[in-house]
Order: structure tokens, then sequence, then C-alpha cells
């Protein structure tokens, strides 16, 4: 068995825990400098949005041997003072994408492009993306984000309370905040790709909280009824339970993504592959911390606000307290300490050949009987009576 495998085991039986629930300040902490960051980027930077939404003109020339930089050299002064994109696509062709261009500027632009690049005019194929179109296109993607969003709500509520679907709905706003601000600091291009690589990692976020969600409502059944664990307790246990599939699980997603985002589009230049491997990355890493270390927290929060858990918590306080006070006692004074009611070590009473407990007076040190030791209370030798000798052979 794997260290990997046997650290999951003993945390899903509870051997070992981490106390991620009663930390949570510091992952409050982190989460609130990371989301102030990504702001922060947002508005200083802001989005960078692609031609679909922001419109312009697209050119896509047929397969050629000049690289990104000569591309943009050449046609840097005849896309009439807007910001060129330019990417090479997988069959050794070049994308070149010009926002805020209108139909007769695009044609002009077309033109000068085939002699900067010497190439026919015919082997440059234009696309115009009207304004109106990609605001429609922007709508459309927030109407389908806040419909999402409602909908993951109202289930949540049905299906567990509405603590866990304000919680969960808590985390998915922040793994949203830090994926947008991530692509406001890196200035990559937000496209189509990007919309579904959001709703991709919010479902994937989603799925894994839902997993420690559902662990905890099994485990909080009945919860006032005993006197030994809080609800932030079964919490942080419910959230170690599930902690090693957690990981792995986001270990195996990001793989692939990184092999996108890293080798596809840093390595082998696919560009086209940027836009939805970087919304994967960061929204997959995000969703996953999210996940462990922001939404069970955040119940934990919520439920410690009840009524009847705060009676509990009272109940559970004074019970450790009053043990902890035994077992000073009982450390002084030398005594074992009692057996626990709900299931403790089982004593030697009723066990077949057990010996009594001699019962007498406690032996007495120095200090107590004025320097003289008491003489201990012996067991009556019940087979030889009157304290005559032992036999010294068979009785005839």
């Amino acid at each position: 068995m794997s260290k990997l495998s046997d650290l999951g085991h003993k945390l899903h039986r509870g051997e070992i825990s981490y106390d991620f629930v009663g930390k949570r300040k510091i992952w409050y902490g982190i989460s609130l400098l990371i989301t102030v960051v990504a702001i922060v980027g947002l508005a200083v930077n802001g989005l960078k949005e692609g031609i679909e939404f922001s419109g312009g003109a697209v050119f896509t020339t047929h397969k050629t041997s000049m690289s990104v930089t000569q591309v943009q050299n050449k046609i840097s002064g005849d896309t009439h003072g807007n910001d060129a994109t330019v990417q090479k696509l997988g069959n050794g062709s070049v994308r070149i994408q010009v926002g805020g261009v209108s139909t007769d500027e695009s044609k002009k632009m077309q033109d000068d492009i085939s002699k900067d690049l010497g190439m026919p005019k015919s082997q440059i194929d234009a696309e115009i993306v009207g304004p109106s179109w990609g605001k429609e296109i922007s709508n459309k993607a927030l109407e389908g984000l806040i419909i999402f969003l409602v909908l993951v709500v109202v289930y949540l509520a049905i299906a567990f309370e509405w603590r866990m679907a304000l919680a969960a709905l808590i985390a998915l706003l922040h793994d949203l905040t830090i994926t947008t601000g991530v692509y406001a600091i890196v200035g990559f291009e937000v496209s189509p790709g990007t919309v579904i690589g959001l709703l991709t990692i919010l479902g994937y976020s989603l799925y894994d909280t839902v997993v420690v969600f559902d662990g905890l409502k099994e485990a909080s059944k009945d919860l006032t009824k005993q006197n030994k664990y809080t609800y932030s307790d079964i919490a942080n246990r419910s959230l170690n339970g599930t902690l090693v599939r957690s990981i792995n699980t986001t270990v195996v997603a990001l793989l692939p993504v990184a092999a996108l985002l890293f080798i596809g589009g840093g390595i082998l230049g696919a560009g086209t592959l940027n836009d939805i491997a970087l919304a994967l990355f960061v929204g997959l890493s995000a969703g996953a911390y999210s996940s462990i270390f922001i939404a069970t927290p955040i119940v934990a929060d919520f439920k410690e606000r009840d009524p009847q858990m705060k009676a509990l918590r009272k109940r559970v306080l004074a019970k450790r307290a009053a043990d902890a006070a035994k077992a000073r006692q009982a450390e002084l004074s030398g005594e074992a300490l009692p057996e626990e009611e709900d299931g403790g070590i089982e004593g030697d009473e009723g066990v077949a050949g057990a010996t009594p407990a001699v019962v007498g007076p406690r032996a007495q040190g120095p200090a107590a009987s004025g320097g003289t030791r008491q003489p201990r209370s012996q067991p009556v030798n019940r087979g030889n009576r009157g304290g005559r000798g032992r036999p010294s052979g068979k009785r005839r």
C-alpha cells in the first residue's frame, strides 16, 4: 500500500486529522488577499475582450513559414492604430485579429496585409464581426452564468439546506473572481473558449464541494443528542475523510490541462488553446482550494450560530472541561480514570477467572503515618485455613 493510500485510510478512519475548520481564519485571510489582488488587477488592466465580444476583423492566411514576430513587425503600420493579435495555427497558417474595425476599414486592411506579407489577397481570408453581434454574445454569456448560479443555489438548498447553498455560492464567486483577475493580470484574450472553461470549472468546483457536504449531512444527523462533538468537529472529520480523494481528482484533472497550457500553448505555440487552458488551470486550482478551505468552514460558521448548535457547543465544552478536571485529579491521586459510559475499555467485572479486588484501607506513606509503614492487607489463603503449613503429601 502506498503512503498516500495509507494516509487516506487513516484520515477516513479518523486516526489522524488536520484542523481545517479550526484554522479557518487563516484560510479566509489568504483568500481575501488573493481576491483583492485579482480585483485590483481587473480594475487596472481590465479584460482583453476577444474579437467575438468586441467586434472587428479576423484575417487568416494560408500556410506560411513566417513566425508570429515577423508577421507582427510587417503589419504593425497597417492596423489603423488598433492592437493586432497574431496567432500561429496548427496547420501553419496565421490568424490576425484587429478589434474595432469597420467593414470599409477591413477591406483596405486586407489589401495592406497582403502587400506586407507578400502573398495574394486571395490567400488571406477576411471575416468581419460586428459590435452588435459581439455585444449579444456577451449578454448571452452573462445570462447563462446567472442562470447557472441560480439553479445551483436552488438545487443545493433543496438537497441539503440553505446554509450549504449559500456557502457553495460564495465559493463559486471566489473561484470566478480569482480566474477573471488572473486573466486581467496575464492579459489573455477573453473568448468563447474562456466562457466554456469558466462554466466547466464551476461544475468541477461544485463536485468536490457536494461530496464533502453529502458526508457532512450524513454525519450530522442526530448531532444534538450527544455531548462529545460539536458541529465544527463533525465538519472537520468529514473534510478530512474526503481530503485525499479531492487531492487525487484535482491532480488528475490538472495534468492534461497543464499539458494544454504549458506544452500546447507555450512550447508548441498553439495560441488558440491558451484561453480555455488558462481558465481551466486557474479555475480547477481555485475550485479545489475553495471546496476544502472555504465552503465547509463557512458552513460550520453558519451552523455554529444556530441556537441548538450553540447549546450543543456549551454542553460539549462543559463535558470536556469536566473530563479534563477528572483526569488531573486522578493523575494527582494516582487512581485510574473511570470508564466512559459510551464505550470505554472493558473492565474485569464478569470475566471468568478474574481475581476480585481486595477491599481495605489504602496504604499510607511515611509522611502520613509518622514514619511507620502500615502492614499491607494480604488475601486469605483459602486452601490453608488456620495458618497451617502446606501438606507435604497426598491425602489418603
